[in-house]
């Protein structure tokens, strides 16, 4: 007699990622394929059981509502974009109640930030799309955020979304069917590149730059581990054990730019993620990023980005 298939339950959230879709459920339905039996099977929930809208707009016919009685081996929460407006009492309501019953729980894309809300992940280690990794450390401060592809070895296992769900669901296949079969369906994909759960998330600073410089990835390094409090250039060059002349050189050969715009773009961008992700008030935003004066940092917010730090707030709604 043939296992009962396992039961994979998504609720789909507004907005969610349709690339993180398809890579959740193609990989099941290809294991299926290649073992010629239902080793899996799908369904969808939204929050009033009509058609599920991805950020792409593209709609997915569901089988119900998040609140209808689920009975499933995983439950995973799929979002995307604006994710911290698209949470719904209703959502919260039933991963704590599916929690109290045992049931496996996981997020994709966006979704950890969901299970968070729930506080279902105080004192674990949970991934998110990098796009949120400031927003989520500032909002669950409780939360160990993990910056690889996926987390498989929690309570809650969760995945950073795109192709990283993929990795996720090779990793269950492999789990539960064994590595053969895993990489039959890798295969089967054309996924040549399966990674594993520690694997970063953004390619490095020289795959993206097209740079070869050490001295310049580990200057970006300290930077970004110092938006808080910046470091001056001077500084970072003595660490580096060159001078200030060579690190300017090595900037402006490199990204075209100095060390002191460079590093001010840092801090902007994390202000932005902040100001978008988060309800940190402007003040406390700016203290974040190493601005001392309000004011300086909304001038210079603005003359970088076209808007105050104020309309930039008021335009998430």
């Amino acid at each position: 007699m043939q296992p009962t298939p396992q039961h994979f339950c998504f609720l789909l959230v507004d907005a969610f990622s349709h690339l993180a879709f398809s890579c959740a459920v193609e990989p099941l339905r290809i294991a299926n394929l290649i073992a010629d039996r239902t080793l899996y099977s799908c369904s969808f929930r939204s929050r009033d059981g009509g058609p599920a809208m991805a950020s792409n707009e593209t709609q997915t016919l569901v089988h119900g509502r998040f609140g209808d009685p689920i009975r499933c081996a995983r439950l995973f929460v799929l979002s995307g974009q604006n994710v911290e407006r698209q949470i719904s009492p209703e959502i919260l309501t039933v991963l704590r109640r599916e929690r109290v019953r045992g049931t496996k729980i996981g997020a994709l894309c966006s979704g950890a930030w969901i299970l968070a809300q729930a506080g279902l992940l105080d004192g674990l280690q949970a991934a998110i799309h990098w796009d949120y990794h400031d927003g989520f450390s500032e909002a669950f401060p409780d939360v160990h955020l993990n910056r690889g592809v996926f987390v498989l070895d929690e309570t809650f296992i969760t995945a950073s979304g795109g192709t990283a769900t993929a990795d996720l669901m090779l990793a269950l296949i492999a789990q539960d069917q064994g590595r053969d079969l895993a990489i039959a369906v890798a295969d089967q994909m054309v996924y040549s590149g399966v990674r594993s759960a520690g694997a970063e998330q953004t390619v490095s600073l020289q795959s993206r730059v097209g740079a070869r410089n050490p001295h310049l990835a580990q200057a970006v390094r300290a930077m970004e581990a110092a938006l808080e409090r910046p470091r001056s250039p001077t500084d970072i060059a003595r660490d580096l054990g060159i001078s200030v002349r060579q690190l300017e050189r090595i900037f402006g050969q490199h990204l075209n730019t100095s060390p002191k715009r460079y590093y001010m773009a840092l801090r902007l961008a994390r202000a932005r993620q902040l100001l978008i992700q988060t309800e940190a008030s402007v003040i406390e935003v700016s203290l974040a990023c190493g601005f001392e004066s309000a004011s300086h940092f909304s001038r210079v917010y603005r003359a970088h980005y076209g808007v105050t730090p104020y309309a930039q707030r008021s335009e998430r709604t």
